[in-house]
Order: C-alpha cells, then structure tokens, then sequence
C-alpha cells in the first residue's frame, strides 16, 4: 500500500511539473512572443445570504481575468491547489519543513494577482520532488523476494511413487525427495543419499555441509549435486525460513526513519524566512514586499540542490559497482558511529582454506601434499578445492591416481605413486585406530581431516575459513578515518572461529553462534544507542540488514539480502566499502555546500526584497538563477575525485 501511495504521488508531482512548464511557456509565448490576450474581462458573481432574522451578507465579486493569464491561472489550479493541499496535511501531522514556505508563496500570489511568481513556484516545487522522487526510487519488498525464494512445492515418497504436493500440505514424519540444486523445503533428516548442502545463508557456517543418512537438513539450504531422501521433522510453517521471514516482518515495522538533511536545515530556514517576510511587511506596510521575500526564499536549493546532489553520487557509486538503493543513506553514513560484521563472506571469504598440515612421524610435509592433493583433485568434497589449491600454490607436480573410491562417511581412497592413501575424519580415525590416539594433534577451531598412508597416520590437515587480505588494515582505519566509536562481529559461526577472526582482524566485540533472531535484538539495541552500519551476506542478515540505521549487503550472493539492504556492494571487496563511506561524506559535503550556499544568497535576496528593490517576479527569477549555481555545484558529486578510499 505505502509503495503504491509512493508511485501515486510521485506521478501526480511529474504531472504538475510538466503542466507547469507548458503553462508558463504558453505565458510566455502569449505575452512576448504572439503579443495577444492583453484585453481585460471581468467575471462577476452577485450574492445575497438572508436568513430569517437578519441580512447576512448581499454584495457582488469581481474578479478581473486577462487572457494572457489563462495558461498560469491553470498552472495555479492543477498544479497549485494539490500542492497546497499536500503541504497543509504535512502541516497537520507537525512537519514545518521548508516547503511550506513554497506553499505561502503560491496562496500569497494567488491572493496579490502575482499569477506568474506563484507559477513559478509551483514549478520549482513540483520540481523538486520530482527530482527526489526519482533519486528515492527502491525495489520491490523484501518479503515478497523471500517468498518467491522458498518453494511451493514438495515431492513426497510413497513406496515408488512420488507425489507434487505443496508445502503446506507437508506432515511430520512425510518422507520428502529433494532434487539436485533445489531448495529443502522443511527442516528434516537425511534417510536415504549422500550430497551437500549449502546453508551458509542460513547459519553462517561457510563451507558446503556434507550430508548423509542422518544428518540435519534445514529448510531454505540449497541441495548440491545429489537427490537425498529426508524425513520432514517440521511443517513448513514452524521451519528454519519461515522464521527468518517472521523475523523479517518484524523488522520491516521497525526499520529507522533516517531524517533527511533537507528536513533539518528546513526546520531552520523556514521560520526565519517567514519572520524576514512579517517584518518587511510590517515595515513597509506593503504586502508585495512580503510575497517578493518569500518568493525569492523560496528553499529550491533544498528542493533541487540535495536531490541533484544525491542523484549525481548514486551515479558515482553505480559506477563503481555499488547500487544505492536507500539514497538517504548518503545523507548520514558519516554520521553512524557502531560497525556490526557478519564473518562469513563479509570479512572472510566464505571458502575453507588449508591453514596447517601437520605430519606425523617419518612423514614429510611436502611429500604428503603432493600425495593428497593428487588424489583429492578427483573429489567433490567442500575441501577438496582447499588441499588442490594449496598444492597450486607451491607448485607441486600432481601424480597420477588409481582405484579412486569415496563412500558416504567413509572417507576418500586411492592408489597414488604405489601408496595407498587415505583421507578420513578424526572421529572415524579413532574408531578404527583406538591405540593411536596420541599421534593426533590437539583439537583446534575450524574444520580437520586425518591423512593414513598405507594404513599408518601420516597427518593432520587443519582448514578455516579464509580471511580477506584487507580485512585487518580495514577494520583498523574505521575509528581514526571514519570516527566509529566500535566495531563489532556478529556471527552464527561456532566460537572458535569468530573468535580466531576477531583476534585476526582486530576486534575487542565478538559474537558467535547467533541466529537471525539474535542477530536483530543485538542489532537494534546498538541502534538505540548510536547510529550503526551492518555489512552482511547471507539471508540469516536480512532481518539485522533491515534494523540496523543503515544495512549494506555484501557480494551478489543473495537477492534476499540485496533487497533488505540499503546498499549493495556487487564487487565482493572492502575497498568497495571504503569508498561508498567516501561518497556519503563526500555527498554530504556538496550537499551542504549547495544548500547552505543558495540559502545565504537567497537571505541576501530576501533582504533587498524586503526593502522594496525586488518584485516577485524579479525575485522568482534571482531564485532561478540561485538554483542554476546550487544545481552546477551539485552535479560536481558525479566527477570522481582522485581517490576515494583511504586504507
């Protein structure tokens, strides 16, 4: 409903735009061009009210009409009398912004004959807010997105048959058959299959999960490349997405209302205006003088200067492979003073990364990867990539592989170079090699497989999730360049991870294993306190994305996230942040510029119209000529500077 509202009004604002050009060019055209329509008519309405006992009222209205004048008398009615209205249900809700200076004008005009200055401004303000309109443009709702995401269909096993059903028909205990590179549709179990699963959106874990018969599938997670079998152990409603998309709902109710720099300078500007205009009246006893200052106060350079302003920085950052969705964010990114961080894909870079290979005795480090990664390059397992690119790395010469065989829980064996070689789970190890339990290193963070070579432990490799390269000098720089008081990482990972980062990148607050919930309580009681940015990935940030004073989403990962986010960074780099921080301080900066700029010139106009040396017309056209140079200095934030980043 608010969208359509939205739609409604900005198109009723383009339509008053346009007729208040063609009315004040017809003028124009009419006045100086053609030189016609200068005879004079009077309308005249002869009234008597009587009542019963007494004579109200009996006289005659006379209202004098020069054709020439028809095109803005139409311009006054179309496009006037809907902005006043606009502007006086403003009023009534409290809101003396500096467009209500823009209203008096239009009704002071009208009531003076001043049809032409009252056009004027009816141009400038529908102007304005067309402008803004469009520079305020968003995308569709967030939970309209999610629940196009999650599937309406599921496949319930009966025996050999398999049935469509929709979600909501789904029972406890229905066995369900979930296709490659779906998306589960339920919480439930493994009960038949092996495969994958990437749930990294939902729980913050970064790697594709294995799974096999027993294992927890979670709706939303999206399958890898095997059918599994599960057992639905929620309906639909009750399942790990669905709440999500509760907790989403919530959070929309409650998104900050960002008070936009055009509000409070106009908070100011407006009464003193207005008080400028009283006393040149008062002074002079001349109301001519009190429409020619508020024409000429007229606040365009908050009506057009801001919104150019902003227009020209989301160019800026579309160029440089960011997309404003929320353009007031410009307005105050400077100004927010808490950094919240998901982990996984934010500050890492969502992809497991071998950080030790530890050989066992007689075996050598080096001659162990080689093994491995030769065999492992024939595998799909999450951490096959890992060990292959580590080998990469070093520029090992990969060996040649024979009866290859890698069973559901069992781990992965071959033949390389006359040797057997097997990879397996510390758990699985010590099943089968209960005597040897000393030889293992001890348990750390992160993710770790077991190396057996001829059926003796060779080693242990040990995988995190990879750090991004910047991501220490770019936490580090946040209070000394951008003024933030704290920083924070949030994460559903385990403990040992989160904590393994923050002491990587640098940050005193870290928390772990926190669901979409929590993440949003956390994130909305640091709101209360300062203003705060939340940079996350994954659909577990949409909710925190969307209470936070300003949500930016990271990478191209998730539409979900996109769309909650007032900021979407499409080059997944840190650098990329930087620089939208850069482009809001440096809107902000030509912002006020233009703004306070045309203001004092137009205090200085106000001050010559007060004293009898403007007319209206005269000062609509000084206006005019105040906006030019507000509108030029603002299309100065679409030329890159030198630089824009500052770590």
């Amino acid at each position: 409903m608010a969208a359509k509202q939205v739609t409604s009004t900005a198109i009723s604002e383009s339509v008053i735009a346009v007729i208040s050009l063609l009315g004040i060019g017809g003028y124009l055209v009419l006045r100086y061009g053609l030189d016609i329509g200068h005879d004079v008519y009077t309308l005249s309405f002869n009234a008597a009210l009587n009542s019963a006992t007494a004579k109200l009222y009996q006289g005659q209205f006379v209202f004098p009409l020069e054709l020439v004048s028809v095109p803005l008398l139409a311009v006054l009615v179309l496009g006037g009398i809907p902005l006043v209205y606009q502007l006086v249900v403003k009023l009534g809700r409290g809101d003396w912004g500096a467009d209500l200076l823009a209203g008096l004008s239009i009704v002071t005009a009208v009531l003076l004959d001043e049809y032409l200055a009252g056009s004027l401004v009816v141009l400038m303000l529908s102007g304005g807010a067309v402008l803004e309109s469009y520079a305020v443009r968003k995308a569709s709702s967030v939970l309209e997105v999610l629940s196009r995401r999650m599937p309406s269909v599921a496949h319930r096993k009966s025996g050999d048959q398999i049935t469509d059903i929709t979600t909501g028909q789904v029972n406890i205990g229905d066995t369900l058959l979930i296709l490659p590179h779906e998306i589960c549709p339920v919480d439930g179990t493994v009960l038949e299959g092996s495969g994958t699963m990437d749930e990294s959106y939902l729980t913050g874990e970064p790697y594709m999960m294995s799974k096999v018969s027993g294992s927890q599938v979670l709706s939303g997670a999206i399958n890898g490349d095997s059918a599994l079998t599960i057992r639905a152990d929620k309906l639909a409603v009750d399942s790990r997405y669905a709440k999500i998309m509760e907790v989403m709902r919530s959070s929309e109710q409650y998104r900050p209302n960002i008070r936009r720099l055009g509000d409070q300078l106009g908070a100011l500007y407006a009464p003193l205006a207005v008080v400028i205009a009283l006393v040149a009246w008062a002074a002079s006893n001349d109301v001519l003088r009190f429409l020619s200052v508020l024409v000429i106060a007229t606040p365009c350079p908050l009506l057009i200067g801001i919104p150019v302003t902003i227009i020209s920085s989301i160019s800026l950052a579309a160029r440089r492979e960011i997309i404003i969705k929320n353009p007031a964010i410009l307005e105050t990114i400077g100004t927010c003073r808490t950094a919240i961080f998901d982990k996984t894909g934010t500050l890492t870079y969502g992809r497991p990364s071998l950080t030790a290979l530890i050989p066992g005795e007689g075996y050598n480090e080096q001659d162990v990867l080689v093994l491995i990664a030769s065999l492992e390059r024939y595998s799909k397992h999450p951490l096959s990539r890992a060990i292959v690119g580590a080998a990469e790395k070093s520029a090992l010469p990969l060996l040649s592989v024979s009866n290859i065989t890698e069973l559901p829980g069992e781990g992965l064996k071959g033949n390389v170079a006359g040797k057997q070689i097997r990879i397996t789970s510390r758990k699985k190890f010590v099943q089968q090699h209960p005597d040897t339990v000393n030889l293992l290193p001890a348990v750390c963070g992160g993710l770790e497989c077991v190396v057996l070579i001829d059926d003796t432990y060779a080693a242990t490799l040990q995988f995190r999730d990879e750090v991004r390269t910047d991501s220490s000098s770019f936490i580090n720089h946040l209070r000394p360049s951008h003024l933030f008081d704290k920083v924070m990482l949030v994460s559903g990972d385990k403990e040992s991870e989160v904590r393994f980062l923050a002491e990587q990148v640098g940050i005193e607050h870290a928390y772990f294993s926190q669901s979409p919930e929590q993440k949003l309580e956390l994130v909305r009681d640091e709101t209360k306190a300062a203003k705060t940015v939340f940079l996350g990935d994954g659909i577990n940030d949409a909710p925190a994305l969307t209470a936070a004073t300003i949500g930016i989403a990271f990478g191209q990962n998730s539409d979900i996230t996109g769309e909650s986010a007032d900021a979407v960074i499409m080059d997944s780099s840190l650098l990329k942040v930087d620089e939208l921080f850069h482009i809001g301080q440096r809107m902000r900066k030509i912002a006020l510029q233009s703004a306070v700029g045309g203001m004092a010139l137009s205090l200085i106009g106000m001050v010559f119209a007060g004293l009898g040396y403007l007319t209206p017309v005269a000062g609509a056209i000084i206006q005019e000529a105040i906006d030019v140079l507000a509108v030029l200095n603002a299309l100065r934030a679409a030329i890159p500077p030198k630089s824009l980043s500052d770590f």
